[in-house]
């Protein structure tokens, strides 16, 4: 078998994971970054349009709105964080070493621009694809070998359990006197081997879940991969009934991740229509189109059953065809493959799950309650979110984070140990079988309608234990299914997926509040 030994281990290669890893290597660290993709820049972070916040020391305002948007329930501590030190590690990560190009002003300062919820223009962009800037910035830089010899890429592995000491093959019923992660087991899906890497300290940074819905506007591999791993180690999961449906993905008709109309579209006057062409976000908050996104979400929803139809339309066809197509070069074009020239008609929109406010809970710097163990960025959970994200907070969360998380690492390093690796058991192959694509595809198919049906935009009891039945039943389907064949990576994401979806079950059978994301028609 395989063994891969470093001083830290990374799994995932967006924003968090790889600001992480610059800390950590420019620390005299030997550092693993591991991503299940071939290539490196299909995360998250490469799919993000509208932006990311850039704290000023001025912005006194940020920790309110941040606050606000998440209806009193986010953490106070978290938003001061990212409100005092986000700023200056924006400037130290993407201004002077990756050096993003973001959109300026005539005078050379960083463009700002508005979206929803927010007190004042505090947003930064490349056009409407900032997160492949900061994505493609960000690995140039480290992908530099002479620059760092010690940072390591993995591409396409993907990760299969977290290496505790529990995994020295002994059968044991208390628990053990040392409780931490000493790495992970990884599928190399070119060779079908599974690898044994170990490290005295492991990051998690694998994304959200958003991917378990019918609709989303996610990769079609952010399925909770990295909270069932941290779940099935003993680790704690919070907050994970708040996922956040963006109001305005574009609706085709097609099944699986939709195009994204970023929240920008709104920020610069885009205008929200029912089918009949009648303005009505005004009816529902004050804040018209600039209302929380919860609440923007909804409306729609209740608009699409109002008049009976599959869709609203979002209208920015008034603006300027010249600057639409500079503002948003992304959105008309790709609109426009699709059928809709944006500067002559509205864009036919739907919402769709979006981004996970919840997850592995960690302190405010990352660490979890299991020794060893980090997790960053929409992976993990400070709280800072609540029970609803202000718009491009992510990103900012997943620098600072990624960050302060490798500072701190790098700082107490020679705290943590090196485990002995023959201490660790090979892995195990159980199952022989080649496991049959279409069952896996259907099996993802009842999940995703089940989650969306049952645990969506708007829930109810009746339907949290519709859910429950089915989602229990598909559970136990899927383990026995995952025993008796061979490791891929679509069945390691199915084993996960279902795994979080029953995360999510449980979480909302436990609210019995209607706030932010989560909207229970009995509350």
């Amino acid at each position: 078998m395989s063994l891969h030994q470093h001083d830290i281990i990374i799994i995932g290669s967006g924003i968090a994971g790889l600001t992480a890893a610059l800390k950590l290597v420019e620390a005299n660290l030997s550092v693993a970054v591991y991503s299940r993709e071939e290539d490196l820049a299909v995360t998250n972070t490469m799919f993000a349009q509208g932006g990311i916040i850039y704290p000023t020391e001025d912005d006194k305002e940020l920790c309110e709105d941040i606050v606000r948007a998440s209806s009193y329930t986010s953490n106070v501590e978290a938003a001061n964080v990212l409100s005092n030190y986000g700023g200056n590690i924006f400037d130290e990560v993407l201004i002077a070493k990756a050096k993003a190009d973001f959109d300026k002003l005539p005078d050379g300062t960083l463009a700002k621009t508005l979206e929803a919820a927010h007190s004042k223009e505090r947003i930064v962009h490349t056009k409407d694809y900032t997160g492949k800037e900061i994505e493609q910035s960000l690995l140039a830089y480290l992908l530099d070998k002479n620059r760092f010899p010690n940072l390591h890429f993995y591409r396409g592995h993907t990760a299969i359990d977290l290496l505790t000491p529990s995994h020295r093959g002994v059968l044991l019923r208390q628990r053990y006197e040392e409780e931490r992660v000493v790495g992970a087991y990884f599928l190399n899906q070119k060779t079908g081997s599974v690898i044994k890497s170990m490290a005295p300290v492991t990051i998690l940074a694998t994304g959200g879940y958003s991917s378990i819905y019918l609709h989303h506007s996610n990769t079609e591999h952010t399925r909770g991969d990295g909270q069932a791993m941290a779940k099935r180690a003993g680790v704690n999961l919070i907050n994970m009934e708040f996922v956040q449906f963006h109001p305005t993905t574009f609706f085709d008709g097609s099944l699986g991740r939709r195009f994204l109309i970023s929240e920008a579209v709104r920020g610069e006057g885009g205008i929200l229509k029912n089918f009949y062409g009648e303005r009505f976000m005004h009816i529902y908050h004050q804040d018209g189109e600039l209302a929380p996104r919860d609440v923007v979400a909804r409306a729609i929803l209740q608009e699409t059953i109002n008049t009976k139809t599959d869709y609203v339309y979002l209208d920015i066809s008034f603006k300027d065809k010249d600057w639409l197509i500079k503002r948003f070069p992304t959105i008309y074009n790709s609109c426009l493959e699709k059928g809709v020239d944006i500067s002559q008609a509205p864009i036919p929109v739907v919402p769709a799950a979006h981004y996970t406010c919840g997850g592995i809970k960690t302190n405010l710097y990352g660490k979890t309650s299991l020794n060893g163990l980090f997790a960053v960025g929409e992976v993990a959970c400070t709280g800072l979110h609540g029970a609803n994200r202000l718009a491009s907070t992510s990103l900012l969360e997943g620098l600072t984070m990624g960050y302060l998380a490798a500072e701190k690492i790098s700082a107490s390093f020679k705290d943590y140990s090196y485990y002995n690796p023959d201490e660790i058991k090979n892995w195990e192959i159980l199952g022989t079988s080649i496991a049959d694509k279409s069952l896996i595809q259907q099996d993802w198919m009842t999940l995703k309608q089940t989650t969306w049906n049952y645990l969506g935009l708007t829930r109810s009891i009746n339907r949290i234990k519709r859910g429950q039945a089915i989602l229990h039943e598909l559970n136990n389907e899927i383990h026995t299914f995952y025993k008796h064949n061979k490791l891929t990576d679509e069945l390691i994401g199915l084993r996960n997926a279902v795994e979080t979806g029953l995360a999510v079950l449980l979480a909302s059978k436990q609210n019995k509040q209607s706030i932010g994301c989560f909207y229970c028609e009995d509350y």
